[in-house]
């Protein structure tokens, strides 16, 4: 199994290849969307690169969920929705801690806004994605 270090290296290069963006840009903290400049199209060509650098097969939305606002959860015998009012319910919360272990949810769901989701997808969730998965 690759060290941490390793992990992080290979991360570190599949972003610096994919985004176009310099080594010292790719730290932990970093965010793939407001830190990086990452878009959607971008999510595929890392999945794809990680894929690559790791020999490992990523299923479709496991590291990246898709239409996490539109879901609904089901409560018993009710569905109730994961967003209401811009705002990530506690069944959202829940659904999220499921679907992205790998993900920081504590410190989202201190302001769980929609419009923060994206602050989730960070160099260190998928560091933690692939120590996971790797061999």
């Amino acid at each position: 199994m690759p060290s941490a270090d390793e992990i992080f290296t290979k991360v570190q290069a599949t972003l610096v290849d994919a985004l176009g963006v310099d080594d010292d840009d790719v730290k932990p903290e970093a965010t793939l969307i407001g830190d990086l400049g990452a878009e959607s199209i971008d999510f595929l060509d890392i999945v794809f690169r990680l894929e690559k650098n790791f020999g490992i097969t990523i299923p479709r939305g496991e590291l990246f969920p898709e239409n996490l606002a539109e879901s609904k959860v089901k409560k018993g015998d009710v569905e109730v929705p994961v967003v209401a009012d811009g705002v990530v319910t506690e069944a959202g919360i829940e659904l999220l801690r499921s679907k992205m272990p790998h993900a920081d949810i504590d410190s989202f769901a201190g302001d769980p806004k929609v419009a923060n989701l994206p602050n989730l997808f960070t160099v260190e969730m998928i560091c933690k994605f692939i120590t996971a998965r790797v061999p």
